[in-house]
């Protein structure tokens, strides 16, 4: 279980050790991952470093997303990310130890709002975001120019142009306004 929060912690070992589950907390979550190929590891998402652990962990174990408020938009976030099921954080201990003993024989857990957004968001063909194409629908929504945008990134102005259509083609969209709507419901520009 990866959360800052040392009773949030105790309180998912708490309730996982008494239904008979072995609890590790380890410093390098990655070792013990592959130490433990059937191993699920429990990540609260609340930074950007938590996201892109999920990200990083989602090859060498099975993810459980732990999310603060638990939004349709972040969770379908959380799952293309890599977590194979989502959580809100403000759980009850039953539905905690269902989605764990779940996700541990292979099944995906995901509320019904999370289905409906994965089902309803990007087409088929669309591939998760880079951090830079991120960072650049957030400063856009910001209110940024193309041409700040382009000076901030180290790209001429033409070169931001063609790279922003190949980026809102990739989300199914025709412009900028689209793009920035699709990363809000998307829940990308609070991350």
């Amino acid at each position: 279980m990866l959360d800052p929060l040392p009773m949030f912690r105790h309180g998912t070992e708490a309730v996982l050790s008494a239904a008979g589950h072995v609890v590790d907390t380890p410093d390098d979550v990655f070792a013990w991952a592959r130490h433990r190929r059937n191993g699920v590891v429990l990540v609260s998402l609340l930074t950007d470093a938590d996201w892109e652990l999920v990200g990083r962990l989602r090859h060498e174990s099975v993810v459980v997303a732990v999310l603060d408020g638990g939004s349709p938009a972040a969770g379908a976030r959380a799952v293309r990310t890599g977590a194979a099921a989502v959580l809100p954080r403000d759980a009850t201990a039953q539905a905690l130890l269902r989605t764990v003993e779940a996700t541990a024989d292979g099944q995906a857990v995901l509320p019904i709002a999370v289905v409906t957004a994965l089902a309803t968001a990007l087409p088929a063909q669309g591939a998760p975001l880079t951090a830079e194409q991120l960072s650049w629908l957030r400063q856009l929504s910001a209110g940024s120019t193309v041409a700040r945008l382009a000076d901030r990134a180290g790209y001429s102005e033409r070169e931001m142009f063609r790279l922003l259509k190949t980026l809102y083609r990739e989300l199914g969209v025709d412009g900028r306004m689209q793009a920035i709507l699709r990363a809000q419901e998307s829940g990308w520009l609070s991350g």
